[in-house]
């Protein structure tokens, strides 16, 4: 190997590193299965493809992000700027045995809600694995430990017969219908003192 090989290896191994320990510092919590961290621009490609899966589209909305450029704007104008605000956000789940995010589960404080929600969404082929309990588990427990905040909520839409079991599992409970987006839809809301 050559001078210029090795130093673009060590430059390549640098960089590596680097990125590493950038990674590390975006974990804030884990979990058995789960690596919990703080979202990045760099994670536009697995949002784009999470907020665009049927069951997110069906019971979360369209948030019309067609592609990395949209993606990057709102995860730059919403999640990330959310941990500025307000020190909490939503966050990517990565399995811990392969390194591959497959979900969501976060705190967000919404306008027309007095308390901060929590809210989860997963790639179809993780639902049902008990990883949205193991997920929220731990965001309730930063929630009360880290944050501060003394009671959480959670929306959902009536025909989400799963969400609505996980957060009865969760121990939230139904308190009222809202309207809390500029639609007609209501959606159920659920509630926990923490």
């Amino acid at each position: 190997m050559n001078k210029t090989q090795q130093s673009n290896s060590k430059s390549k191994k640098l960089k590596n590193s680097q990125l590493w320990n950038f990674k590390l510092m975006m974990i804030i919590a884990e979990t058995e299965r789960l690596l919990i961290s703080k979202f990045t621009l760099f994670d536009a490609p697995f949002f784009l493809q999470l907020a665009n899966s049927p069951n997110c589209l069906k019971y979360i909305g369209d948030k019309n992000l067609k592609n990395i450029a949209d993606t990057e704007l709102y995860l730059q104008d919403k999640t990330i700027k959310s941990y500025a605000d307000f020190g909490f956000g939503f966050y990517k789940l990565t399995l811990k045995k392969n390194n591959k995010p497959i979900g969501t589960c976060g705190l967000a404080k919404r306008e027309k809600l007095d308390d901060v929600d929590i809210g989860f969404a997963f790639l179809e082929d993780y639902e049902g694995q008990g990883l949205g309990f193991e997920a929220s588990v731990e965001i309730i427990k930063l929630a009360k430990f880290k944050f501060n905040l003394k009671k959480i909520v959670a929306i959902t839409n009536p025909d989400n017969r799963n969400s609505i079991k996980l957060l009865e599992k969760l121990g939230l409970l139904f308190e009222k219908r809202v309207n809390p987006f500029d639609d007609d839809e209501e959606l159920l809301l659920f509630a926990k003192t923490i």
